[in-house]
């Protein structure tokens, strides 16, 4: 099983979302990740993180509410926002950290 610090600083880059149970926006986005999740597999990772059961990695990146997304790509953060945002904000913005050449 692989960590949370292995995965964020491997080759594909990483869509976190920073969650939790209780979020009514969280919950407006959770077919949104799953969509994307799906659509992109092989070239994106995509990790649910809910903010009540890993409060350590949540003050971590600071997260100050929910919905978050963090786009990781080989450790450094490439693009973050917080609150709900339609499906295709995600994916543009998934779609511009695969573009960058490696070493950007």
């Amino acid at each position: 099983m692989s960590t949370f610090r292995e995965i964020i600083n491997g080759d594909i880059p990483v869509l976190v979302d920073f969650y939790a149970e209780w979020c009514g926006p969280c919950k407006t986005m959770a077919p949104f990740i799953k969509s994307i999740a799906s659509a992109m597999e092989g070239e994106v990772r995509v990790l649910k993180v809910d903010v009540d059961k890993n409060p350590a990695a949540a003050q971590a990146y600071n997260i100050q509410g929910v919905p978050s997304f963090i786009i990781f790509k080989r450790g450094v953060i490439c693009w973050r926002q917080a609150g709900a945002m339609p499906e295709h904000v995600l994916k543009e913005a998934l779609a511009e950290v695969l573009r960058e050449k490696p070493g950007r």
